[in-house]
Order: structure tokens, then C-alpha cells, then sequence
């Protein structure tokens, strides 16, 4: 008996697991053959292209030039795809030996490991949010920063909590790029800074602090707001384990 899709996915996460066989498509021999990498590669490039809401089974099966019934003998889903992606991204990520003198240094360098790789395929950090951990790359990054902050002196469960924290913001932070520069493109409502200054600036008396901050309120690149939100959990938890 042919295995189930779910039983293909599972077989995938054991270590050591042997690659999936090929399958051609509905023209038969004359195309390439129909692979897990394939998939894969085939999907980034979408996204790259067209961003990660152009991503469906369907777009994706057109650029292979299959059907997508090829597609699910070797992927179960869309968020099976999506799993698949996620930890392709992880696996990029270089995860340094925990050193309890760099810890926080090490943290903040694989978080910015993670925006890199998410923000060179607009919008896939969408798929992050609902990705199971169960993809042993995935999980190989959250093992790594776990050691990383237990190193530290940070307590299991602070320290696993700051795991969700930290990838749950990563996630938010590259997908808000990606919406704030498909939006800038495509929308004429979208105003830039000198525009929100004169805005704040024309603000009734009932906005002061708005008025007088506007600066500091429009300020700073998306990277420098980025390094100061990780930078702000980091200081947050070494004050919570100290107290």
C-alpha cells in the first residue's frame, strides 16, 4: 500500500531520510521531472517575483508546467509547502556556539540571520506564524537559540517564552516591511515622511506630544526600529531573570 501524504510528510522530518522519488508530470518524459526540490526552488522563485501572495498550489503547478495532483505526491498541502519553505530559510541560518559572555550578541545575530533571509522573498514570513515545529531545520534554529539563552543564565521557561517572543516579532517586523513596500508600490495613498511631518505638524492643540515628537515618532529606518525592539526584549528579559 502506497503511503498516505501525511505519512510522506512525516517521513521527511526523520533524520537521515532518503529523498523523495520524482514523478513527471501529465506530458510525461519530455519535462523534468517533478521533485521535493523542485517544489521548492519553483515556489521561491514566485515569491521572489510576485510575492508570497501570488504563491498557490495552483500558480505553482502552472510554473512547473504540471498539474497539481503531480504536486501532492510529494507535498501534502499548502501548509505543508509553506513548512518546507520555512525551514529551507532556517537552514541558512549559521547558529554560533553558545558562549555566556556573547549570548546576547549571539540572539540578536540570528535574529538578524532570520529578517535577512525572510525579507529576500516578500511576505513568506506570513507562512512563519503557522509553520509546525516539527521541521527539523526549523527546529535546529529554535534549539540553537534556546542553548544560546540558557548559556546566558536565562531561566528554561523565560528563555523558552523569549523564543516565541523574539521569532513572533522577527515574523511580524519582515512581514510589515513587505506589506509597507508592495503597498508603496501599487497604492497613491501611501504618504512619505516629510508629508507625516507637515501632517503632525497641523495637528490641533489636542495632540501635543505628537506635535512635539513628530521627529522622533517618524524616525529611524526599518532596520534601526528593528535592532532597537530586539535590543528592548533582550534588556527586558535580563531584567525579569535578575528580579
Amino acid at each position: 500500500m502506497s503511503p498516505t501524504p501525511q505519512e510522506r510528510r512525516a517521513a521527511r522530518h526523520e533524520p537521515g531520510a532518503p529523498p523523495a522519488k520524482t514523478r513527471r508530470g501529465p506530458s510525461g518524459g519530455g519535462k523534468k521531472p517533478i521533485t521535493v526540490e523542485a517544489i521548492v526552488e519553483t515556489a521561491f522563485g514566485i515569491v521572489a517575483a510576485e510575492g508570497y501572495e501570488a504563491l498557490t498550489m495552483r500558480r505553482l503547478a502552472t510554473a512547473l508546467e504540471t498539474g497539481p495532483a503531480s504536486l501532492y505526491a510529494h507535498v501534502v498541502n499548502k501548509e505543508d509547502l509553506d513548512e518546507l519553505l520555512i525551514g529551507r530559510l532556517c537552514a541558512s541560518i549559521t547558529l554560533p556556539a553558545p558562549s555566556p559572555s556573547r549570548w546576547r550578541e549571539q540572539i540578536i545575530g540570528v535574529c538578524d540571520g532570520l529578517r535577512e533571509q525572510y525579507l529576500r522573498y516578500p511576505g513568506i514570513s506570513r507562512a512563519a506564524f503557522a509553520a509546525a515545529p516539527s521541521n527539523l531545520d526549523t527546529l535546529r534554529v529554535s534549539e540553537g537559540m534556546l542553548a544560546i539563552l540558557l548559556a546566558g543564565g536565562v531561566p528554561p521557561q523565560r528563555a523558552a517564552w523569549a523564543i516565541d517572543a523574539l521569532t513572533l516579532y522577527v515574523n511580524a517586523h519582515c512581514l510589515e516591511v513587505a506589506l509597507a513596500a508592495r503597498r508603496g508600490d501599487a497604492d497613491q495613498w501611501v504618504i512619505g515622511r516629510d508629508e507625516m511631518l507637515r501632517r503632525f505638524a497641523a495637528l490641533p492643540e489636542a495632540f501635543p506630544n505628537t506635535r512635539a515628537y513628530a521627529g522622533e515618532l517618524t524616525g529611524g529606518s526599518p532596520g534601526d526600529r528593528f535592532a532597537f525592539t530586539i535590543g528592548l526584549m533582550l534588556d527586558g528579559l535580563v531584567r525579569s531573570a535578575a528580579g
